[in-house]
This record gives structure tokens, C-alpha cells and sequence, in this order.
């Protein structure tokens, strides 16, 4: 079986395809290198150009026939960036992915995993969210989403086109064999930032300490990204299985179920590092939220996936990743 993977080169595409070889099943990456690294696709298929280029696609199904599926994965996904380039954000993320779907179905390619966000939800007074959650994006990156998901549910309902969305939750971690990690020099997210904090010797910001939590920092559902890759392996097993009552769009949450703070985040940092830093408070960030963390079973019940691996292996993981990067991707580059 082939499975290809837009966004491959990317830190969760990258990392779904090394599964997927780990599995047995062939990942051909189709990837713009606009934030990918072609380090990443080096010995898989790869296709270097856009989602919504419609003869590449063409020719990626003409030369793979064996093609079953296709993980979805392409985005980009800062969410200060799109505040301030909300344009751009909805052409790559909703524009390019309506094109994309329809090559795919020109194709007939009909079973599309879509990576979506769980920073789509309106999280509750308990700051927890399933399925059923309702759906109040508060940054333009977290409505793209949002609006693919409704997207591919219209296209869905009136072609033969069949979509999972897995919402992810927040991602930490790397390939345990460091065949892939975070491509970012300098990430945005609140591990990425303690890591180049250590680096260079400075304290970590704290960016909202007035927050509805238990300390007042946001809280996040850190899923390593390993598990991650894991759910998409079980979502390829259990694809056909979860549309037989005749649905033809459905969404699962991937996440821990355990919340997260940031100066929790610190102090199992400080646990795991051998470079201890401290912090410094700082105002929110545009487009960010309080937070989230998933509840209920529809993962393990419908896939049979939970996460396993815990958040100081997400930490430890980063720190190796950290350094084996420079030796990994051309830093020039």
C-alpha cells in the first residue's frame, strides 16, 4: 500500500511517513518546501510543489497507481502569522486545499485524513473539549481549519470523497530514532522557546500570566508527536470501518486528556534538562487562548489509539533533537 502525504516534509508529515515506512506501507511526499526541508524526504518518493498544482498531482497518481490514501498535512500554521497575514493563511490553508481535493477526486482518491486543530473548540469553564465541543476559533490559522473541516463535510455529502479530521492537540517530540524532529531554527511554541532559552543562556518568557488556570498560564494537551504519528497508522487501519453507517465525514480529537500549564511545562523542563533556566513574565501573544484539553474515549474506542509515551519523553526527545538538528539539516538553508 502507498499513502501520500501532503506537507511530508513537514515536522508531523515527516514523522507520519517514518511510521508508515516503520510499517511497511510506501509514504510518497508531495511538499512545496515553503516550510518543509528536503532533508526530511530524502530517500522516499518526493514530489517538490503545491498542493493545489493540479497536473503534479496528476502525475504523482499516474506514476503511483497503488496510492490508497492520502494524509493531509500541508499548512501553515504560526498563529501570530496569520493575525498578521490573514490572507495568505486562508489561500495556503482553505484555498489550496479545495484545489487539492479536487485533483484528488479527479483521481478517484477518496479517503483523505485531514490534520486539523483542536484550537478550534470553544473549551468550557474546565478548559476541556470533545468532539461535541462547539466550534469558536480565535485565530485566523485556527479558522482555516475550521473551515476545511466544514469544506470537505459539503464536499463529502455530495461526492464519493470520505474525510477524517484528527484534531491534533499540541505536539512535542521527536522521531525516537531522530530521523525527523521540528524543522523550525526558532519555534514559537512554548517547549521550542524553553529549548532556545537554555541555548542561548536566557530566561524563558511567559507570555500571559492571567489566564482562567490553576497558575494563570495557558494550558496545552502535549501529545507526543511519535503518538501522533501512531494515530495515523490506526486511522489508515480503521478508515473504511468508520463510515459504514453511511457518514461520510467524521473528526476524532488526539490528545493526552491531561492538561498541561506552562510553568508546569517549566518545571518538568528543569526536571529533564541539564541546563535549568528561569522565567520572566510577558503579555498574551496575538491569537492566543487559554487552552485546552481533550475528554472522553472516541480515539481509543474508534481506533483503538491512546497516547503512550509521556510528556518528559516529548521534553527529552526535543533536548536530543535539539542537538542532533545542525547535524541532520543544512543550517545554510
Amino acid at each position: 500500500m502507498k499513502v501520500l502525504i501532503a506537507g511530508g516534509a513537514g515536522y508531523i508529515g515527516s514523522t507520519v511517513a517514518s511510521a508508515c515506512l516503520d510499517r511497511g506501507i510506501t509514504p510518497v511526499v508531495l511538499d512545496s518546501l515553503v516550510t518543509g526541508r528536503r532533508e526530511f524526504a530524502e530517500g522516499r518518493a518526493f514530489y517538490e510543489g503545491d498542493i493545489a498544482d493540479g497536473p503534479l498531482v496528476d502525475r504523482i497518481f499516474a506514476e503511483h497507481p497503488e496510492i490508497g490514501a492520502v494524509v493531509h498535512c500541508a499548512a501553515l500554521i504560526v498563529v501570530p502569522d496569520s493575525v498578521t497575514d490573514p490572507i495568505g493563511y486562508y489561500r495556503a490553508n482553505v484555498a489550496k486545499s479545495l484545489e487539492f481535493t479536487g485533483h484528488l477526486l479527479r483521481n478517484g482518491c477518496h479517503r483523505l485524513v485531514f490534520s486539523s486543530s483542536a484550537s478550534i473548540y470553544r473549551a468550557g469553564e474546565d478548559l476541556t473539549v470533545d468532539e461535541g465541543s462547539a466550534i469558536e476559533p480565535l485565530s485566523p490559522y485556527a479558522r482555516t481549519k475550521a473551515v476545511c473541516e466544514g469544506m470537505f463535510a459539503d464536499i463529502a455529502a455530495g461526492t464519493p470523497l470520505r474525510v477524517l479530521s484528527l484534531r491534533y492537540f499540541n505536539p512535542v517530540g521527536a522521531d525516537p530514532q531522530l530521523r525527523t524532529g521540528l524543522q523550525l531554527p526558532r519555534p514559537s511554541h512554548a517547549l521550542g522557546q524553553m529549548i532556545l532559552a537554555g541555548e542561548e543562556g536566557r530566561p524563558f518568557r511567559i507570555t500571559g500570566t492571567d489566564y482562567p488556570t490553576r497558575d494563570g498560564s495557558g494550558l496545552r494537551d502535549y501529545v507526543h508527536v511519535w503518538d501522533l504519528a501512531a494515530a495515523h497508522l490506526a486511522a489508515l487501519d480503521a478508515f473504511d470501518g468508520l463510515f459504514t453507517d453511511g457518514t461520510r465525514s467524521t473528526a476524532i480529537n488526539l490528545g493526552t486528556g491531561t492538561g498541561t500549564t506552562v510553568r508546569e511545562l517549566l518545571a518538568a523542563y528543569n526536571e529533564v534538562s541539564d541546563r535549568p533556566i528561569e522565567a520572566v513574565e510577558a503579555e498574551r501573544r496575538p491569537g492566543d487562548s487559554a487552552g485546552a484539553r481533550t475528554r472522553g474515549d472516541r480515539a481509543e474506542r474508534l481506533l483503538g489509539w491512546r497516547a503512550r509515551l509521556p510528556l518528559t519523553d516529548g521534553i527529552r526527545h526535543s533536548l536530543r533533537w535539539a542537538a542532533a538538528r545542525p547535524t541532520v539539516l543544512d543550517e545554510r538553508s
